[in-house]
């Protein structure tokens, strides 16, 4: 009879990649109260130590970027305007 894997949602994949990190629970314990592998919790924490630091970095660059976006429309409508003034200067 094949295995059926329970799929699991990113949140508690992250709370139980936290608790190990924390290490309050043994690896084992942690297996046997959320029926995980301690392959996969060990995975989970690997890759949330990895990847975290990206949490922060998304963060600061979206408010940036609606900045930018805003400032390359201003560009624009300037450069458009400019060169329409000088083509109808020069008639």
């Amino acid at each position: 009879m094949p295995r059926i894997y329970k799929r699991r949602g990113s949140t508690i994949k992250a709370k139980i990649a936290l608790e190990a990190i924390k290490e309050k629970k043994a690896v084992q314990e942690l297996c046997s109260e959320y029926s995980v592998s301690a392959s996969q919790i060990f995975a989970w924490k690997k890759k949330l130590e990895e990847e975290c630091d990206k949490i922060f970095e998304d963060e600061k660059s979206k408010d940036h970027q609606g900045e930018i976006d805003r400032l390359h429309r201003v560009i624009g409508q300037i450069t458009a305007e400019r060169d329409f003034l000088e083509h109808v200067l020069k008639r």
